[in-house]
């Protein structure tokens, strides 16, 4: 096997794609002749240990600036290293098998002393996952080509690779423009969800989705256990593709469940052929509250849509009950990505025998939203029947004297 020397450029793609930035990446043999190439978004959401029976969960982007040292390439095996931030790589693995090569394993690993990234980390070591790939038999002098996310769990680290052109095993130095596509972005058979297109061009004739059907999902801990998280609910997604704006709805039996519970942190995460959404929710031992959300959409064209946001304190109750919200939420998880909720029930900690807890309703919010302006009202009312009656006491007196008087 021969080192390469390596030539790396870093383009930040113009979509609608929230805290990730395309990386693109081309590395020369020793014959300063391209030999791999990718272009690639890829997010990790990592939970970790922050005390006894206390975790976190924090989101990490592939950056811009990765380095490739520890890549290299060869006539049957190709490493591709993308080194990053203090101590953090993702490391990619080729073989080729005369006229296909494949991705035979893709490992992450991540520095757990980099405090930076993972604040009060109990462990300051660094950890790897291996992940299993689904990118095989893809044909020589071809690149593969997958907008469609691919979302895989293991452990504690969940990885979505989305919107790759990948190359190895390059021929003559140059990238091939033919594309081995992958089956997640092939034509389906099947019929997709409802979407609808609104545009202010036409408001009238744009139609409106029906309310999404309520999805019942749960989460065990093993196959015996009974659930140590559940949560029922409709979903709807609004999202801008370039100047449209889409709506889509999740369709509870065409959706996977899948997710972790742990003491201070749990996840519940939802596939389907068009959506994949992680919600982690987080406690401090007394309440409890959804704290982030990472959503991927697979339009029926264009690239996916990526949001995220790790900072988030909404469905909040008390560590052993249930969050509960009948009437329509509205949760804004970027400028381009909106989650409508309905008929919401959720517990992700704390649950027995496979049953809501007491539920602590949204409705007390509006309730406690009103009680600022009722306790002025009632004051400014009693202020101004305290000046009326001091008035009629203070004219009852001064008639009262003057009759005297006289």
């Amino acid at each position: 096997m021969f080192r390469c020397a390596f030539l790396i450029l870093f383009v930040a793609l113009g979509n609608e794609l929230h805290l990730s930035h395309g990386t693109e990446v081309s590395v020369n043999n020793t014959e300063n002749k391209l030999c791999l190439y990718a272009n690639l978004m890829v997010n990790f959401s990592v939970a970790y240990e922050v005390g006894v029976n206390k975790s976190e969960t924090v989101i990490l982007v592939l950056p811009e600036n990765v380095t490739t040292e520890g890549s290299a390439c060869d006539n049957t095996t190709s490493t591709l290293k993308l080194s990053f931030g203090d101590g953090h790589s993702w490391t990619v693995d080729f073989t080729k098998n005369n006229k296909t090569y494949q991705v035979d394993t893709i490992v992450f690993s991540y520095n757990l002393n980099d405090s930076s990234v993972f604040p009060n980390s109990t462990s300051k070591e660094t950890k790897s996952v291996t992940v299993k790939s689904i990118i095989t038999n893809v044909s020589v002098d071809t690149y593969y080509s997958c907008k469609s996310a691919d979302v895989r769990t293991v452990e504690s680290v969940i990885q979505t690779l989305y919107d790759v052109a990948l190359q190895a095993f390059v021929i003559n130095g140059s990238k091939s423009d033919t594309d081995t596509i992958c089956s997640a972005d092939m034509p389906s058979t099947t019929v997709a969800p409802t979407t609808t297109v609104t545009t202010t061009a036409a408001p009238t004739s744009t139609p409106t989705l029906p309310t999404p059907t309520t999805g019942k999902y749960s989460i065990a801990t093993d196959v015996n256990s009974t659930a140590c998280l559940m949560a029922t609910f409709g979903l709807q997604i609004g999202y801008k593709q370039g100047d449209k704006e889409e709506t889509i709805n999740l369709v509870p039996n065409m959706t996977e469940v899948g997710g972790a519970c742990r003491s201070n942190s749990s996840d519940l995460k939802l596939t389907s052929d068009t959506i994949t959404i992680m919600f982690t929710f987080s406690n401090d031992g007394k309440k409890f509250q959804l704290h982030a959300l990472n959503v991927t959409v697979i339009p029926a064209t264009g690239a996916p849509v990526v949001a995220v946001n790790t900072n988030m304190s909404i469905w909040a109750a008390a560590v052993g009950s249930s969050y509960m919200c009948n009437k329509e939420q509205t949760l804004n998880v970027t400028d381009t990505l909106t989650l409508y909720t309905f008929e919401l029930r959720v517990q992700p900690f704390e649950v027995n025998k496979g049953e809501f807890a007491t539920a602590e309703d949204c409705q007390d919010d509006t309730t406690e939203s009103w009680l600022v302006p009722i306790a002025v009202g009632v004051a400014l009312t009693l202020l101004v029947l305290i000046v009326l009656v001091a008035y009629f006491i203070g004219r009852k007196r001064n008639q009262g004297a003057g009759y005297e008087h006289f």
